[in-house]
C-alpha cells in the first residue's frame, strides 16, 4: 500500500466478482498489516477512519477496530 501526499491510503481489496467473505478477508488482512507497520514513534489512533467504495460508487464507512479484532 502507499499513502498519497495527504496521508490517505488508496487500495484495491477486491473485484465485484469476489464473495463478501473474500472481500472481508482482504480488508482484515490490509488493516492488520497497516497496524503492524505503525512506527513506534506514532502515538494515538493510527487509523482514524476507513471507507470502502467501488470506483464510481458511494463510500461506506467501516470500523477499522472491529476488523483488526477479527
Amino acid at each position: 500500500y502507499r499513502l498519497d501526499k495527504t496521508n490517505i491510503m488508496h487500495c484495491v481489496i477486491g473485484k465485484v466478482s469476489f464473495t463478501p467473505e473474500q472481500l472481508l478477508e482482504n480488508m482484515t488482512t490490509l488493516v492488520r498489516a497497516v497496524i503492524r507497520a505503525k512506527p513506534a514513534a506514532a502515538k494515538g489512533q493510527y487509523i482514524r477512519s476507513c471507507v470502502v467504495a467501488s470506483s464510481m460508487g458511494p463510500g461506506v464507512r467501516i470500523n477499522p477496530a472491529r476488523l483488526a479484532d477479527r
